[in-house]
């Protein structure tokens, strides 16, 4: 058993990992007809009667209030005054005026037990160097990106704000989505299997659903099936993010905030079209205030909120502000030594640690050394 991979093998990797790419991060409706075949395939490889209904719903939001409502987690009433209430009405039409009894969840048996063949199939053809490879071609470059999204698609499920607020419900609702199989969003182990060639009815039937569609809740007689979502906006390291609407959005309106991966409230793009120093200073939730800091910029901060120094050498100037509820924000402030084109030098603002307290031992931390072991030769 070799642990290096054939030139063709990686190269089949690499042409996988990028369809699958594709596949996890792809937006628009999804193409049901495939969706439906790759069900029912699903179903018949399990060796289960197909299910009697396959409801589309248009979101993750939805398909776990629809999970509750068909399962009796939550009464309606509960539902309905929960902030995604407004979601309800949709989810009843689609259900329809006799909800269907769904059975027991089967995603033990058309995903779960599946994928441990598949996976013990591969790991046996491979040496641990070679799977480890073959992994780091295809799933690993999307597995931290879509388990990212994952989570942050859960965790906009639990209420966090407002009169209404249920955080039973919402960790309830979250739960709902462990029936769910990740569809698109199931892209790295998937891109895995095709890239190495693994073939079995289930596992291609799971990739026909994933290839056309989103999450799918499969039970004994009903089928929940989601649509992908309509907008989607990442960052260079992959992480949702926009500063001036969702990073995330479905077609009903259910949508993720978030900036560099971190989730924000909906208001964000309001809050960074006016912000100020005294804005920013006074807000209490840290991770948006740093998020705010970051838009607003840390040398207009300094200036604008009229911070005083608290140290300078030959290194740089040493600034440090009491954050609320948080560390303090220590920056050191250097000038480039390598003029511009003009003539003239552009000024840097460098965050570091708080326990920083002097610029040199700033700078030095910049390069991972002790502040009397900082001794250029020359500065660029």
């Amino acid at each position: 058993m070799s642990d290096a991979l054939p030139i063709d093998v990686e190269a089949r990797l690499l042409t996988c990992a990028a369809a699958w790419h594709e596949h996890a991060f792809r937006t628009g409706p999804a193409d049901r007809a495939e969706a439906r075949a790759g069900v029912l395939a699903a179903y018949r490889a399990a060796e289960l009667a197909e299910p009697a209904r396959i409801v589309w719903l248009a979101s993750p939001a939805q398909a776990a209030l629809a999970a509750a409502v068909l399962t009796g987690a939550a009464p309606l009433a509960r539902l309905r005054n929960s902030p995604l209430g407004g979601l309800l009405d949709p989810v009843l039409a689609a259900l329809g005026p006799d909800l269907p009894e769904p059975g027991p969840s089967v995603r033990d048996r058309v995903r779960t037990r599946p994928w441990e063949t598949a996976r013990a199939e591969t790991s046996g053809a491979l040496s641990p160097r070679a799977l480890a490879a073959a992994w780091r071609l295809t799933g690993e470059p999307l597995w931290a990106r879509t388990d990212a999204l994952v989570r942050h698609i859960r965790d906009a499920l639990t209420p966090q704000t407002g009169a209404a607020q249920d955080t039973g419900l919402g960790a309830l609702l979250r739960m709902t989505t462990l029936d769910a199989v990740l569809g698109q969003h199931d892209a790295a182990w998937l891109a895995a299997f095709d890239g190495l060639g693994h073939t079995s009815d289930a596992i291609e039937a799971l990739q026909r659903v994933a290839r056309a569609g989103g999450w799918w809740w499969p039970y004994e007689r009903v089928v929940l099936m989601c649509e992908r979502p309509s907008l989607l906006r990442l960052d260079d390291l992959g992480r949702p993010h926009n500063g001036d609407g969702p990073a995330l959005a479905f077609p009903d309106g259910f949508a993720l905030h978030a900036w560099h991966g971190t989730p924000m409230p909906e208001h964000l793009p309001e809050t960074l079209a006016h912000l100020d120093a005294a804005r920013i200073t006074a807000e209490t939730n840290a991770e948006l205030r740093r998020v705010m800091l970051e838009h607003y910029g840390v040398e207009r901060y300094l200036a604008d909120s009229r911070a005083e120094p608290v140290g300078r050498d030959e290194t740089g100037i040493l600034w440090r502000v009491v954050m609320p509820d948080d560390e303090p924000l220590v920056t050191v402030e250097v000038v480039n030594s390598t003029p511009e084109p003009d003539g003239s030098r552009r000024t840097y603002f460098l965050r570091v640690p708080p326990w920083v307290r002097t610029a040199r031992e700033g700078v030095a931390w910049t390069f991972d050394l002790a502040a009397d072991a900082y001794a250029p030769q020359q500065e660029t």
